[in-house]
């Protein structure tokens, strides 16, 4: 099974493939490891199930599509066709947010999709009060659907970020976002990404990809109270473009940061206090 996922250019075809056989037998995959090393094997049934799932994973069908789980922090959050992917790398803008959130104050999630970074804040904040606001209505869905598993405390909201929450404006600590920040014209090589995340969540609208960014960074400051915290993800390609327009836009102490893999991936900037 890895074998034919890794000819597909899956980038991880071992760990792939075994979270397929676990959705496919409906099991854990610690549980299916053990399995393994007692030599168990699988029934017909689930072997039968997992052949359509590794031909649906060679044809780039997106992992989270097929078991309809991704995990975010320690969430296990549901998502599928219309919803952005939470990655990986979005986890560090919950230690960033959480950092600069005060005892029982107040964070704003805009662009939630799925709902990861505010319902992982509210998970691991519960002082915290907690808001998020999505444009797209299938995206908002799974959010609501997400909230609703997890039983989570969120104000969730459809709507553009660019003008949500108007009555909060002055009145917020942290002001995170995952905004759509891919270049227009810039066509993402993964066919994950390209075939399946919705567009709505990726392109900027605008050749640099920061058109969208600097409307809810805009939105943001008014939101933030005097000194509150703004956290954003961008590109790779964004880790200088990015906090240059924020110390245009007014931001202080605005600092990039690298993820894991030592890429530039968020920004952090701070409205002035007067």
């Amino acid at each position: 099974m890895a074998g034919r996922l890794r000819a597909a250019g899956v980038a991880s075809p071992e760990s792939d493939a075994a979270l397929l056989l676990a959705h496919a037998w409906g099991r854990a995959a610690a549980d299916v490891r053990r399995a393994d090393l007692l030599g168990e094997t699988p029934p017909e049934p689930v072997v039968e199930r997992l052949e359509g799932l590794v031909a649906a994973r060679v044809q780039r069908i997106p992992l989270q599509h097929l078991t309809g789980r991704a995990p975010f922090r320690d969430l296990e959050l549901q998502v599928g066709p219309g919803v952005f992917v939470p990655r990986p790398e979005t986890e560090m803008l919950v230690d960033l947010a959480a950092a600069g959130l005060p005892q029982g104050g107040r964070v704003v999630d805009l662009c939630t999709g799925s709902g990861a970074i505010a319902l992982a804040l509210a998970a691991e904040r519960p002082d915290a009060v907690v808001a998020a606001v999505e444009l797209d209505p299938l995206a908002r869905a799974w959010a609501d659907r997400n909230r609703a598993t997890l039983g989570l405390d969120l104000d969730l909201r459809s709507g553009a970020a660019q003008d949500a929450f108007p009555e909060l404006e002055g009145e917020v600590d942290v002001v995170v976002s995952n905004p759509p920040y891919i270049p227009v014209g810039m066509e993402p090589v993964d066919p994950e990404v390209r075939d399946h995340d919705p567009s709505v969540a990726l392109y900027g609208g605008s050749d640099d990809g920061l058109r969208i960014p600097l409307e809810v960074a805009a939105r943001a400051r008014a939101l933030l109270r005097p000194g509150g915290l703004l956290v954003m993800e961008h590109a790779d390609v964004q880790g200088a473009t990015l906090p240059a327009q924020l110390v245009r836009q007014g931001w202080v102490e605005v600092h990039d940061h690298d993820d894991l893999t030592g890429r530039p991936r968020a920004v952090t900037a701070r409205a002035p206090q007067a």
